[in-house]
């Protein structure tokens, strides 16, 4: 097991450079084997997402050179074959193979996927879309086995905005006989990432960034080139990092309008920041004012940023709120908050934020990716040394987090017990 230990109440100063986007990662890999012949992906971020997909990528026997973040996939080698448990058990993105098989092969076996225990998040709206593209389905407990020997087009619906079911259907679609139409699609970036890459191989996807996205299957994609775009997750977690520690602390490679929801709250609660093109400049002050939060789907205030903003929260005058809408459990890191000295009443779906109050240095224990995160702002807030057990999760989705902290003035260091 991986802890995090941090010195807290420490000045940062200096400049972070956020890495790119695990959630278009995760998703542009497994988009890249629709491809027929080679693709390099660049910005690929350096975390153990990454390296789970590169395992089943092994498996499915593609080559592969990952160097400075840039990631070469030689595909004619390509096999398909199960992926077995053990993989697709490793990470939430492990169904985008699901699509993407599909597309490329018309059959594929695989397992659940597994991922952070925030809430139930089953894939009923990717198997749903699936049969209706002509997909047949037989599912043995938590296996999966997927067949469409006459892949189609489809007018979809889906009946949430759920990003994994939009990328999913996506990949599906790119090859499939015929017109898909995905009506009240999700509008992430993430999901214009993944579009834009496919069509620069030839796929034909309009509508990405809106409700209503439209693919015309393709038989062939030809080489292709992407970039992951900043992770908007990641730039959050130091901003607010910095709102809390920072002075004058820049965060740069940033896309200022993908987070646009997030900023505002910050202004509204007071915090003094300068938006640039591609950075961000921030210093901590006192004297925060409450507020409320409510998560939604994109352009709303995203739940991924919600776990982390809670501590900026216990340091704001007066009552906050926090409304959570999209997953049932993503409060697991509000007993450790209060551990160390914040006073939050709540419950799966809600939580209420009396602050300011002085953080202390505690052990405390991440139970998934965004609660990890929490904790790290918590720790470099709080007064004294913070241990964090179960430091995987972080490092799931933030690469380079020792380093990048350090290199700022941060005393933080991971290492295994």
């Amino acid at each position: 097991m991986k802890i995090i230990e941090i010195i807290g109440n420490k000045e940062l100063t200096g400049t972070i450079k956020v890495s790119g986007a695990k959630n278009s990662a995760v998703a542009l890999i497994p988009a890249a084997i629709l491809c027929d012949e080679d693709v390099i992906l660049e910005n690929v971020p350096d975390i153990s997402d990454t390296y789970d997909l590169f395992n089943i990528l092994d498996l499915l026997n593609i080559q592969k050179d990952y160097k400075n973040n840039e990631l070469k996939l030689d595909l004619k080698n390509m096999k398909n074959c199960e992926i077995k448990k053990e993989l697709s058990q490793k990470l939430r993105a492990s169904y985008y193979f699901m699509g993407a098989l599909l597309g490329k092969f018309k059959k594929v076996t695989i397992y659940f996927p597994g991922g952070c225990s925030i809430g139930a998040r089953p894939i009923d709206y990717h198997i749903k879309g699936f049969k209706q593209m002509g997909v047949n389905i037989k599912i043995d407990n938590d296996k999966y086995e997927l067949d469409a020997r006459n892949l189609h087009g489809a007018d979809i619906y889906l009946d949430f905005e759920s990003v994994g079911a939009t990328i999913n259907l996506i990949l599906a679609a790119t090859k499939a006989k015929g017109l898909t139409v995905i009506h009240n699609a999700a509008r992430e970036p993430e999901i214009v990432n993944v579009a834009t890459f496919l069509n620069s191989m030839g796929a034909k996807i309009s509508g990405a960034g809106t409700n209503e996205i439209t693919i015309e299957g393709v038989n062939y994609l030809k080489k292709g080139r992407g970039e992951i775009i900043p992770d908007r997750i990641e730039a959050l977690t130091y901003i607010i990092i910095g709102a809390l520690v920072g002075k004058n602390l820049k965060i740069e490679n940033i896309i200022p309008s993908h987070i646009q929801a997030s900023l505002s709250k910050l202004k509204e609660i007071g915090v003094d920041y300068i938006e640039n093109k591609n950075s961000i400049i921030i210093n901590s002050k006192k004297n925060y004012k409450a507020t409320n939060i409510k998560t939604l789907v994109y352009p709303g205030f995203p739940t991924d940023v919600a776990q982390p903003f809670s501590v900026l929260l216990t340091q704001c005058s007066g009552l906050s709120n926090i409304k959570e809408t999209i997953f049932e459990n993503r409060m697991g890191h509000m007993p450790y908050l209060n551990k160390m000295g914040a006073n939050i009443k709540y419950n799966l779906k809600e939580a209420n934020i009396k602050g300011p109050t002085k953080l202390k240095g505690e052990e405390v224990t991440a139970t998934d990716l965004r609660a990890g995160a929490a904790l790290v702002c918590a720790g470099l807030k709080a007064e004294g040394k913070t241990v964090i057990f179960d430091a995987e999760h972080v490092l799931r989705g933030y690469g380079h987090l020792e380093e990048k902290l350090t290199n700022v003035g941060a005393k933080i260091n991971i290492k295994e017990i």
